[in-house]
């Protein structure tokens, strides 16, 4: 891929740092949205066991990770494998959205999402998307953030060995997840596990976005 210009750099910079940024922000935009909705029956104690469940309570997810997607989907990367790790994982998210969880309020069967699928099929493609957004925007961290030049700068080593701690770390707790609901975890686990990973996925992409000046390269020697 052709060297970028320097608009276009700060366009790249730019766009990474807005999907660092709304991964962050999700968790908690959702919560406090959620958390001001009127509560009714189990909804009262169960709101806040998980992102997805605030999808019934307030348009945050969709609101925040909708564009989010979009910008995934929209990225271009320096190679095909870039591009199509990022589009895959847009997909995914866009699944997240548009088949919902399971809630313990809602009647069993009631038709939900864009689709209007009974609820314990839609959680089923729920669950399946939500994985594969993670373990795609995993490897998107470890894969494609660690590549660089001939050279490495110290500061590129620095970043590559946060973007491995970001990519492994969701890897590894998504793994620890599976097993802990297996052996029944509470549920409000899932919340903790997803405001987790968030910050991993969106600390990732803010240090690829160079949101932190003390990890970036000197303009002689930049890498991405």
């Amino acid at each position: 891929m052709a060297p970028r210009s320097t608009k276009e750099e700060k366009m790249y910079l730019r766009i990474r740092n807005v999907c660092g940024l709304l991964g962050v922000i999700l968790p908690w935009l959702s919560l406090f949205s959620a958390g001001i909705a009127e509560h009714i029956g189990p909804c009262k104690t169960e709101w806040w066991w998980s992102i997805s469940a605030s999808y019934y309570l307030s348009p945050a997810l969709v609101g925040v990770l909708v564009p989010a997607c979009i910008v995934l989907i929209s990225y271009i990367g320096y190679d095909w494998t870039d591009n199509l790790i990022t589009t895959l994982s847009g997909i995914f998210g866009l699944g997240i959205v548009l088949f919902p969880c399971k809630v313990s309020w809602i009647e069993p069967g009631t038709h939900v999402g864009f689709f209007q699928l009974p609820m314990e099929a839609s959680h089923i493609l729920h669950t399946l998307f939500a994985c594969l957004f993670f373990i795609t925007i995993a490897l998107n961290s470890i894969i494609q953030f660690t590549k660089h030049g001939k050279t490495m700068t110290d500061r590129k080593i620095i970043r590559n060995k946060i973007y491995r701690i970001c990519g492994y770390g969701m890897l590894a707790l998504m793994a620890v997840f599976a097993v802990a609901k297996f052996l029944g975890a509470p549920g409000w686990t899932v919340m903790v596990v997803e405001i987790i990973l968030l910050h991993l996925f969106g600390f990732a992409w803010l240090v690829k976005g160079e949101a932190f000046p003390f990890l970036n390269d000197k303009p002689e020697t930049r890498q991405a």
